[in-house]
């Protein structure tokens, strides 16, 4: 028994999930504290994480496809050590720079009328953009790639990993940024900054090293398809080319001196190709990304992301507004994690009862479901819903009257579960309006109660169509594109999420939180209907017959990465 567990513990598989644990531990902890920092560093403004958030989204959005051809291109171990290298470097280096910040903010203010400063603040912005896009390419080439290799052909064994990597985001979404949180608390940000970026730089060396030895472990992850072939004779031919040089120079110049203007001509098409390729990669990839057996539904869980409906600032925010305390908001973000677990293994138990395309459909009813009690809760006693009320109202009236538009400086969730449970555990529950003098009447919380109910209930439903969603695209996209194809799935995402963030800015008045609300709901059931539709095209008359599959010839049994069945 005892060698059973030695076995496991030095196996790929766990050496992966530890890896990803370091990993995403790391992510979250940066995530959380960047954004802290910049509200600290502005002045209590949240124009730097704004800015931040925005560069962040709109990088992925247009470099998706990109970043995910260059793991195609590239082999297995070059693309994972590269990017770890280069997001942890970034985030070290912000780190630096903002504790130098912190250190000597005054000075830089008088130094060229603060714009050296304001360069810091851009410098800042950029690098820890450059660490998301780094992290982006881990988690396509992680999650998406090796993660089926190391499953081999077993289908099953694919789901529970799957399920594992969710239940660890799950864990770390919540403890990471708790943890950093308590350092920033009873130390400094300037601390922070410091363990951030000390944890970053063991985390590289043990991470690095454990991708070693997952690589070992496994030599199919050394094989690679035709297109990283492709690139390296292309580079093999370049080197040809350049040897042979010498002996085609004389050639190449009497040619320039009889046409005198066609080598000129050819190195102008070479650069106009090199300028347009990255263009031309973008297009393929959106193309390669619509032709897929599976785009409706990787469309159907792009549409869940246009929501108000999760444990983010917005919605954080609203519930400050109807007087919930910092304590209860983290135990409710506690809740959700867990409900958040239960749909992983929801997930993995439907998988063997129903097959995976079915596993979808029950997960999208269930969690569509759950959302109708917050549906229920825009009309309960308590909710500000008033439809009389213009949503452009408020900013109309403060740009005629040349006022700044005013910002609410909601914290991220995970500052209100780290400061909630601090608060738990000093025996405080101050709720979010102190002041009796500035505080509200008392709000009935019968409509914010149902809301997050409702949000923490589909949790269940949402992570399992989640994880379903994630791994039809792990079996149905053929190797060569997995990268590019997985880029593009998180343009997707992304571009959805921005769109929520301006539905939002367009309506930011509690008396419109409502509204919102039945908007989402609405692209959440569009997104449901778009994986319905997919169902249908690849189960036909078998759609609603849900059995169990006959492990000797189950629907799940064939490789990773045919397409011929889904």
């Amino acid at each position: 028994r005892l060698g059973s567990v030695v076995a496991y513990l030095t196996s790929a598989k766990f050496l992966l999930y530890l890896g990803h644990a370091l990993s995403t531990w790391g992510d979250r902890m940066w995530h959380f504290a960047v954004s802290v920092f910049l509200v600290e560093l502005y002045g209590n403004s949240l124009l730097l994480t704004a800015v931040y958030g925005l560069v962040v989204a709109g990088s992925v959005l247009l470099l998706g496809a990109l970043i995910g051809d260059w793991v195609d291109k590239n082999s297995r171990l070059k693309v994972a050590q590269t990017s770890l290298i280069v997001q942890n470097a970034s985030v070290i280096l912000c780190g630096i720079i903002l504790m130098i910040i912190f250190l000597f903010k005054t000075q830089l203010l008088t130094l060229y009328h603060g714009w050296l400063l304001t360069m810091c603040y851009i410098l800042v912005i950029t690098i820890a953009n450059i660490a998301n896009l780094a992290s982006t390419a881990t988690a396509i080439t992680i999650q998406r790639d090796w993660i089926v290799v190391v499953a081999g052909e077993d289908r099953s064994k694919l789901a529970d990993m799957n399920a594992t990597i969710r239940r660890i985001d799950q864990l770390t979404n919540i403890l990471a940024p708790m943890a950093v949180g308590q350092i920033m608390t009873f130390g400094s940000p300037m601390i922070g900054c410091g363990f951030i970026s000390g944890w970053n730089l063991m985390s590289m060396c043990v991470e690095y090293l454990l991708l070693w030895k997952v690589y070992q472990k496994t030599p199919t992850l050394a094989l690679k398809s035709a297109k990283v072939e492709e690139s390296e004779l292309k580079q093999l031919n370049v080197k040809k080319e350049s040897d042979m040089k010498p002996a085609e120079g004389v050639q190449l110049i009497v040619e320039k001196d009889v046409t005198g203007f066609e080598p000129q001509q050819e190195k102008e098409v070479g650069c106009a190709a090199r300028i347009a390729e990255p263009f031309i990669t973008f297009r393929d990839g959106w193309v390669a990304y619509y032709n897929q057996p599976v785009f409706l539904a990787g469309m159907g869980l792009a549409f869940l992301y246009m929501t108000v409906l999760g444990f983010d600032c917005i919605t954080t925010g609203y519930a400050y507004t109807q007087g919930l305390s910092g304590s209860v908001l983290s135990l409710l973000m506690g809740a959700s994690a867990v409900t958040g677990i239960m749909g992983t293994v929801a997930f993995t138990w439907l998988r063997r009862k129903c097959g995976l395309v079915r596993t979808g459909l029950i997960s999208g009813l269930a969690q569509f479901a759950c959302l109708i009690l917050c549906v229920i809760s825009v009309f309960m006693p308590g909710s500000p819903l008033d439809l009389t009320v213009s949503p452009f109202a408020d900013i109309s009236a403060r740009l005629f009257e040349n006022e700044p538009l005013p910002t609410i400086a909601s914290p991220e969730p995970e500052m209100v579960f780290a400061t909630g449970m601090s608060n738990l555990l000093n025996g405080s529950t101050t709720a979010a309006h102190s002041d009796p003098e500035m505080s509200p009447e008392p709000v009935p919380l019968i409509s914010v109660s149902l809301l997050f109910a409702g949000v923490i209930a589909a949790r269940v439903g949402l992570w399992s169509f989640d994880l379903t969603v994630t791994q039809l695209l792990q079996e149905n996209v053929i190797e060569s594109e997995r990268g590019i194809i997985n880029g593009v799935q998180n343009s997707m995402n992304y571009l959805l999420d921005l769109l929520h963030f301006i539905m939002v800015i367009l309506a930011p008045n509690p008396e419109a939180f409502g509204l919102l609300v039945l908007i989402s709901v609405s692209f959440v059931a569009m997104g449901h209907i778009m994986y319905f539709r997919f169902a249908q095209k690849t189960l036909g008359k078998q759609l609603f017959v849900c059995r169990t599959p006959n492990p000797k010839a189950a629907p799940d049994s064939s490789p990773p990465g045919n397409t011929s069945t889904v």
